[in-house]
């Protein structure tokens, strides 16, 4: 049987009710006003120190005998503790020590509250980041997203010494908690945050960009991030006034706000669209997997990258003399006097006065020449390879608004006969972001079926290994999905599974948006993840170090739309032989191209070595590759392959769209 609660005796709620009632007595009338906490505060201290004092005195041998001569001495013992002065005579006289002392710890009260008051709110305005930060020659960075940890850990390997001051509407200390716990502790160099709303002018003047060397204000992630970014820099023109501030390195998503942001930012600055260089690196790594982490390697701080230097003397050596005279450097073109960079000239070409050379080396230090012309070994070079004019098979799994941008840079440097094959969930795909209807060329023919690219049936369906390269795309951020790389992890998951089961390998690029999800993608040994926005963050980081780079930069991912490619090793030498590096460069040379690096089967590593010397032998094998820096291409409609691509929903040229049925029943997967 279940006992039911004992009933409490009415003795017990007795003694609860009075112990709440006098509880709630003394809390009502210690809320009623300070004058009333201040009369029980001293008659508790009374309470305490009078019978305290009067047991100390009764209870010492040296104490006076007399009852007046006692209460005197536990008088004195009383107002010593409570610092009420000890003077004794008549009650006036005691009544005037008594408002004495206690005047006087009104006073000391009062100036400790001042200064504990004003202490706390000054180290509470140092723990919001309320501050300002007085620096000189510092980098600001503007915004909070997935990239700071790119652009502050680069910010930090170019510069010796120095401040880094990042500047988002978040906690300070935690900013600094995780730049810390990603970037470790860093030595000589100081990570400062400040908090407030980077758009109002009055939050920017904490990081006093003014002063500062370069100013870095990084895009969202949000579909308003472009509108934030112009604010930001229309924030930053109201700040410095008609002042000329320090250079300004911004980046959009989109480009139809590329014109706004430019005119904000002012002259002198510059601003890249994350979106048209996420889009670019896909496309350029659909077959050559291997290009992202060589690209990483060039344009982040640790090891070479693009550097502008003086030219060497003598003057008026040609290009071709120029690559060659260096063990150090790996020359890949000049700057012109009037900004304008040149990459990849001809041979014979001689940079004129006032030009500057355009290399790839581990620092900005000066090289001391050396001809590495008796390192060339011609008996070691391979025939020219004639251009491959065969066409291109490509497999789209997924759909974001960078898909567009892709299809229309595949479109443009496809040869004839070249197949686009896209799969897409329901909802999603070609027919939503290109309503102006299907492009007029035959060059590259787009297909389309409806599918779960991550369901196992989908991937068994495919003929995933009838395909140059696979693109995995997946789903933007905001699109209703709780972490927009759960679907492309399953996606490469599927691939991963096939290429086990058939023991073949699968060249695929997949685009994620989290750093961390990079390390957990089940990734093949011919594939590559791509960061979204990680090659934008590595530009704006190399372009605030060196504004002059920007030129270089230009030419190379905007004039003509991705100029590095990684090729076969057996285009410059003969594989299997020993050869140095000299020789591949000048193999290099005679193709109209500039060899900055290599790339070798490596299990330890990624297997990437940027500027090696010249000097450097090694034999050379069937699997490596060489980093090459290639002359401008021309699309095969005759036009310059820039690949400046309109933002999403804009019209896909040089693509010839299948219908649903595409000779397929509807819903099979292409392949």
């Amino acid at each position: 049987m279940v006992r039911g609660r004992q009933p409490m005796p009415a003795q017990g709620r007795a003694r609860h009710a009075l112990r709440v009632r006098a509880r709630y007595a003394f809390d009502r009338r210690l809320a009623r006003s300070t004058g009333v906490l201040l009369a029980w505060l001293a008659a508790g201290c009374l309470a305490v120190v009078v019978p305290v004092s009067t047991v100390l005195v009764w209870t010492d041998p040296g104490a006076p005998r007399s009852l007046s001569g006692r209460l005197t001495a536990v008088w004195r013992t009383s107002a010593e503790t409570l610092r009420l002065g000890g003077v004794t005579g008549s009650p006036l006289r005691m009544l005037l020590s008594v408002l004495l002392g206690l005047m006087a710890l009104l006073c000391v009260s009062t100036l400790v509250g001042l200064v504990t008051t004003g202490l706390g709110e000054r180290l509470e305005d140092l723990r919001r980041g309320r501050s300002t930060v007085l620096e000189r020659e510092h980098a600001v960075v503007i915004g909070w997203t997935e990239q700071v940890f790119t652009v502050v850990g680069e910010l930090l390997a170019a510069r010796a010494r120095g401040v880094v001051a990042v500047l988002a509407d978040r906690d300070p200390a935690d900013m600094e908690a995780a730049l810390t716990a990603v970037l470790g502790a860093t030595a000589g160099l100081r990570i400062v945050c400040r908090t407030g709303r980077p758009t109002d002018p009055a939050a920017l003047a904490l990081v006093n960009p003014a002063d500062a060397r370069s100013v870095l204000v990084l895009p969202a992630a949000d579909d308003e991030s472009d509108l934030e970014v112009v604010r930001v820099l229309l924030a930053l023109r109201t700040l410095l006034g008609g002042r000329a501030g320090p250079p300004v390195v911004a980046a959009v998503r989109d480009a139809r706000h590329l014109p706004a942001a430019r005119f904000a930012a002012g002259p002198g600055s510059r601003v890249l669209e994350t979106d048209l260089s996420t889009a670019r690196l896909l496309a350029q790594s659909a077959r050559r997997p291997g290009l992202p982490a060589a690209l990483h390697d060039l344009l982040d701080f640790a090891g070479a990258e693009l550097h502008v230097v003086d030219l060497p003397r003598p003057a008026g050596l040609s290009f071709a003399q120029l690559a060659l005279c260096f063990d150090t450097w790996c020359v890949v073109g000049y700057l012109r006097a009037d900004g304008r960079a040149v990459l990849t000239p001809p041979a014979a070409t001689v940079p004129a006065p006032g030009d500057r050379l355009v290399v790839v080396a581990h620092d900005d230090r000066a090289a001391p020449p050396t001809d590495c012309r008796s390192h060339i070994d011609r008996t070691a070079m391979a025939a020219p390879v004639p251009p491959g004019d065969a066409p291109l098979r490509l497999l789209l799994l997924g759909w974001n608004r960078r898909a567009p941008l892709l299809v229309d840079m595949v479109g443009r440097t496809a040869r004839p006969g070249s197949v686009l094959d896209v799969v897409t969930a329901p909802g999603a795909g070609p027919a939503e972001a290109d309503r102006t209807g299907p492009g007029g060329s035959a060059h590259l023919r787009l297909t389309h079926r409806v599918a779960d690219p991550a369901a196992p049936e989908t991937v068994r369906a495919l003929d995933v290994f009838g395909y140059d390269g696979i693109v995995v795309l997946g789903p933007d951020a905001g699109t209703g999905a709780e972490r927009s790389d759960d679907q492309t992890l399953l996606t490469l998951l599927m691939l991963r599974m096939r290429e086990e089961g058939e023991g073949r390998t699968l060249p695929v690029v997949a685009e994620l948006s989290d750093h961390d999800s990079r390390a957990l993608a089940p990734l093949g040994p011919a594939s590559a993840a791509v960061v979204r926005g990680e090659l934008t963050a590595l530009l704006m980081a190399q372009i605030s170090q060196d504004p002059a780079l920007a030129a270089v930069f230009d030419e190379i991912f905007a004039v003509r739309g991705g100029a590095l490619d990684l090729r076969p090793a057996g285009h410059y030498v003969r594989t299997g032989g020993e050869a140095s590096f000299a020789t591949v460069a000048a193999a290099a040379l005679e193709r109209g191209e500039c060899a900055i690096g290599y790339r070798t089967d490596d299990p330890r590593g990624d297997g990437i070595r940027i500027c090696p010397r010249k000097t450097e032998r090694r034999r050379w094998q069937a699997g490596d590759e060489v980093l090459v820096l290639t002359a401008a291409p021309a699309t095969p409609g005759g036009t310059p392959g820039h690949g400046t691509a309109a933002g999403g929903g804009a019209e896909v040229p040089g693509t010839r769209r299948e219908s649903e049925d595409g000779g397929r029943k509807a819903g099979q997967p292409p392949g």
